[in-house]
């Protein structure tokens, strides 16, 4: 009972660390491109990096990183694959560990369940077969009540899990998506509208005011 007692509390603790987590990140997505692409079309770039700036999600921070890079391919994709990827490392914090207790717990309170059991038939053993039902009970109950605890560990900790990978997913989803519908904007409008030079003072100016 004392090791699920611990999954329990850390379980908790990771549900609602990361259920904070996640209510901080929630933004609109349809709403943010739809305000990026028309501060674009203006040249307003000064703009749609305040607008990227102003989000915590790495959807905008995507984005913004996106804007920055605007200079060769190549070398914009290798940047935001390390940066999507640490972004996405972020998000999954702890999940692992979620993930580990949702299993870990039904496996203790199988472990409890034989020993239970074990108890048991060990008393049926000392005395001879002649046995009353309460001489039963410790080890039935043994048996049962680390059953029960287990999966009534498990049960939420999976529920949370899934939903927090959801969540995961459809970050990463939209950071891709955000990718696309930049590249497909730029396709469309000549990138040497928006001169490197001009990104890169707009990125100093706006580090001088912060």
């Amino acid at each position: 009972m004392w090791p699920l007692l611990a999954c329990s509390v850390i379980g908790v603790a990771i549900i609602i660390e990361r259920a904070l987590y996640f209510w901080q990140l929630r933004f609109s997505y349809s709403r943010f491109a739809s305000e990026i692409k028309t501060l674009l079309s203006r040249r307003k770039i000064k703009e749609a990096l305040i607008l990227c700036r102003r989000h915590s999600n790495p959807v905008p921070r995507i984005a913004e990183f996106y804007l920055k890079n605007m200079d060769g391919d190549s070398l914009r994709n290798e940047i935001l694959k390390r940066e999507g990827s640490y972004a996405l490392e972020k998000v999954e914090t702890r999940l692992r560990a979620l993930a580990a207790i949702t299993h870990l717990a039904p496996l203790l309170g199988l472990l409890g369940t034989v020993t239970g059991l074990v108890a048991a038939f060990h008393q049926i053993e000392i005395l001879g077969g002649q046995v009353q039902p309460g001489d039963l009970a410790a080890g039935i109950w043994e048996a049962l009540i680390t059953t029960v605890f287990g999966l009534m560990i498990a049960i939420p900790c999976m529920a949370a899990y899934h939903g927090f990978e959801s969540a995961a997913d459809k970050i990463a989803r939209r950071m891709q998506f955000i990718i696309s519908e930049l590249d497909e904007f730029f396709g469309k409008h000549s990138a040497g509208d928006f001169k490197s030079e001009d990104i890169e003072a707009t990125d100093q100016s706006m580090r001088a005011i912060r």
